[in-house]
């Protein structure tokens, strides 16, 4: 059974740390490798491996000094060239075993163009494509792409955990209100959030249940969101909704 701890980077980053019963572990999209290496000495752990979601250099801008330290750690992560460090590069549907647990590839494209996500034993490691409230800019795909990218991560179960890794739910929620305001478990999911911002506790992981209730990228096919976007989306498909809702939130 795997176990999971968070560590802080930047200034809103999460860097996901699995461990096993053995102290040896596995990072996800680590930014920034002071942190890393501080929790890896503190907590006694070897580092077998890296997951990459996607390139951008808050995801993987620690990986050099880390294989550095750990010249054994494996690095998996997009197949695309881009990749340099990887050493196990990806395709869609992939699987692959660490810590004597198996894990799934997904390819999701919307924020970049080769963003893939990890899932394994009920948790979802999914980058910069799905936030809890939200979901991440299309720096390099199309409103196609990630609404298709992000209707595949909904059909988890409902008690999929959510590990996404930046800390922007507060802020999301706020534009969610204005597009559903009538939403009444968005507005509980509110009080929650505030309450644990409050007191400057992470609100994270999410659920593939809770995404589905209170988030309106994954709620475009409901009138209340269709109604939110009807006098800037060109139709009512479920695409332009959620192409409509992304253009609104990159200039809320």
């Amino acid at each position: 059974m795997l176990s999971i701890s968070s560590i802080p980077a930047f200034n809103d980053n999460y860097i996901w740390l699995l461990k096993n019963d053995d102290n040896h572990c596995v990072v996800v999209d680590p930014g920034d490798a002071k942190p890393v290496l501080a929790f890896l000495a503190e907590h006694e752990l070897i580092l077998d491996a890296i997951l990459l979601t996607h390139h951008h250099a808050d995801h993987v801008g620690g990986v050099n000094a880390l294989t550095s330290v750990y010249a054994g750690a494996t690095v998996y992560g997009p197949s695309t060239a881009r990749f340099s460090q990887v050493t196990h590069p990806l395709e869609d549907n992939a699987s692959f075993s660490l810590l004597n647990t198996p894990f799934t590839v997904l390819h999701v494209p919307g924020h970049t163009v080769d963003h893939i996500a990890y899932h394994t034993e009920g948790m979802l490691f999914c980058g910069d494509t799905l936030f809890s409230g939200g979901c991440g800019r299309l720096f390099e795909g199309s409103p196609s792409q990630m609404h298709s990218s992000l209707m595949r991560l909904a059909t988890f179960p409902d008690e999929t955990l959510v590990f996404c890794t930046h800390e922007y739910t507060q802020s999301n929620l706020k534009f969610a209100q204005v597009v559903e305001p009538s939403n009444t478990a968005l507005g509980e999911y509110v009080l929650t959030v505030n309450d644990l911002r409050a007191i400057n506790q992470m609100t994270l992981p999410s659920t593939i249940g809770r995404e589905k209730s209170i988030n309106p990228f994954l709620r475009v096919n409901h009138a209340s969101v269709k109604e939110a976007v009807k006098h800037t989306a060109t139709d009512s498909s479920d695409v332009e909704t959620f192409a409509a809702l992304r253009r609104w939130k990159d200039e809320f």
